[in-house]
């Protein structure tokens, strides 16, 4: 065997180290991940059935997972920029927002969940829809208390991400989502407005 050839044969087995270790990383990481956008998806559940502890619950589990996820990937930068580790952090930042709006809470801040400023815009965005769905809900049941706060933070939100106009490689998509948002805030407002005017005449 030559010189050359055996030098190359080194840097496959080195090379072959490195992705096992990537691909090992990888695939423990999708595993997390799958976990924490259950863990969300059922804390937004949560929230809608009003049970507001077990929201609670199901995000802390799913902060503990971020947290592992951050850490097993520290030194896998190419892993922890993703889109499945992205889409994982936006379920669960959407979660997190989604709650504390409805429970009258401070937004959390992107640092305190451990996520990438692009998947916490995108949460922040999808938040809006379960605020349509908790405020629909809310004027079914006859509470029309919470209404206009509720399409006020819907706009203010919408008002936020329209100033973030960055190429969509650094905002994974965040472009869609806000011209979405846009749909869903008109309608919402109204659908607020018919909802109120139907309770001044019954009222009269």
């Amino acid at each position: 065997m030559t010189k050359s050839i055996e030098d190359l044969e080194a840097i496959a087995t080195h090379v072959r180290s490195y992705f096992t270790v990537e691909d090992e990383a990888r695939e423990k990481a999708l595993r997390l991940c799958r976990r924490v956008i259950q863990h969300s998806a059922n804390a937004i559940r949560a929230v809608h059935r009003r049970e507001q502890d077990e929201a609670r619950r199901l995000l802390d589990s799913a902060y503990k997972l971020i947290q592992d996820i951050n850490h097993n990937l520290a030194e896998h930068s190419e892993i922890l920029h993703s889109g499945f580790v992205h889409d994982a952090q936006k379920e669960f930042a959407e979660g997190c927002i989604t709650l504390a709006l409805v429970a009258e809470e401070d937004i959390p801040k992107p640092e305190e969940l451990g996520v990438a400023y692009a998947a916490y815009l995108n949460g922040l965005g999808e938040a809006v829809g379960e605020l349509r769905r908790y405020l629909l809900d809310n004027l079914r049941r006859g509470d029309f208390s919470r209404g206009e706060e509720l399409l006020a933070v819907m706009d203010d939100i919408y008002g936020v991400l329209m100033t973030m106009d960055f190429p969509e490689v650094v905002t994974h998509g965040l472009r869609r989502t806000t011209d979405a948002i846009r749909g869903i805030v008109e309608r919402t407002r109204g659908d607020l407005t018919i909802a109120l005017r139907q309770e001044r005449l019954e009222a009269k």
